[in-house]
């Protein structure tokens, strides 16, 4: 197929996906004259995931180079094809790195019980991040409330990881596509998820209210 067939297979303007290609994000096409190339289903595949890592894991073009390489690289060892998964999706420390939140931070992973090296670049963003809270003046609850984070990460961490493929190859795609893509899509489910509780906290209020009117005579709350 042309530029203009892929285009249209993808949904993407033939203008960025010369930029992809500029970008080194995907391969040039097989030339067929001097002026066209020619293109296949592979190409499809690459465009729709560049597409996807870019508009819905908000991932940038550095970034997504990074990933596409271990994706093409596929190293043998898991352990390596993880470890360079991570380290592809792995974003820069927002803001300066200030070693006395990097230190509350490897403080607060350890009180997790996770045996995280202190450094660790997530470590140094763990800190960036309380730093921003409390320059913010958002009082989030301190380590009460951290540890409950934590404990909500690591269980959508076990889903993560029971649900990764036994294949090395295919595991490493979802290490970093899945992973990328769904950051987003757990940052929707939280948001839903509060407003469900709002409303069954809002309910569980209101039915409170008419036994705190008739304490005197011995209300339930049941009808």
């Amino acid at each position: 197929m042309r530029i203009a067939e892929l285009a249209a297979a993808t949904g993407i303007s033939s203008p960025s996906l010369k930029y992809y290609m500029r970008m080194g994000l995907l391969p040039s096409g097989t030339p067929v004259t001097r002026t066209e190339s020619s293109y296949d289903t592979s190409h499809v595949a690459r465009a729709n995931l560049i597409r996807a890592l870019l508009d819905l894991g908000g991932l940038s073009v550095v970034r997504i180079r990074a990933a596409i390489a271990v994706l093409d690289a596929r190293p043998d060892a898991r352990s390596e094809l993880l470890g360079a998964a991570r380290a592809a999706l792995t974003p820069p420390t927002p803001g300066p790195v200030v070693p006395e939140w990097t230190e509350r931070a490897a403080r607060a992973v350890e009180r997790f019980g996770w045996r995280i090296d202190r450094s660790d670049p997530l470590v140094a963003t763990l800190g960036s991040q309380l730093r921003s809270l409390a320059a913010a003046g958002v009082d989030f609850g301190g380590d009460v409330t951290l540890g409950r984070w934590a404990a909500a990460a690591e269980s959508i961490a076990t889903v993560d990881l029971d649900a990764s493929p036994r294949s090395p190859a295919a595991a490493l795609r979802y290490a970093i596509v899945a992973t990328s893509l769904t950051d987003l899509l757990l940052a929707t489910l939280r948001r839903l998820a509060q407003q469900e509780l709002r409303i069954r906290r809002s309910e569980a209020l209101e039915n409170d209210r008419p036994c705190a009117a008739e304490q005197s005579t011995g209300c339930s709350g049941m009808a």
